[in-house]
């Protein structure tokens, strides 16, 4: 399941997980959004308790948007403790989201 993150829950949801975190930051007008949100809500199941993903709609959040410098949808922004650690911007197949998740996980697994 993906967890929706505004610019008000932000801090909370994201900076001050225990597990790495990886934000999707979407638009309705982006047409790649869509099957990304799909593969990665596949995914969110698979990686549950080893990581949590959330969604973030970039044109009703700006403050966060702005703040991480976010100028493409989708980007993904990757935080392990509160830290930004990685991005990854545009459409990928499923096996390379797999593989940026399992990376992010790491940390925390032994894959």
């Amino acid at each position: 399941m993906l967890i929706t993150v505004t610019d008000a829950t932000f801090d909370a949801l994201v900076l001050k997980a225990e597990l790495p975190f990886v934000v999707d930051f979407w638009a309705d007008w982006c047409p790649p959004c869509r099957p990304m949100a799909k593969v990665l809500a596949e995914l969110a199941e698979e990686f549950q308790g080893e990581l949590l993903i959330g969604k973030l709609n970039a044109d009703e959040n700006p403050e966060t948007t702005r703040a991480y410098r976010v100028m493409a949808m989708p980007t993904l922004l990757f935080f392990t403790g509160g830290v930004l650690t990685s991005s990854l911007v545009g459409f990928r197949p499923k096996t390379v989201l797999r593989s940026a998740l399992a990376n992010a996980a790491q940390p925390y697994v032994n894959r």
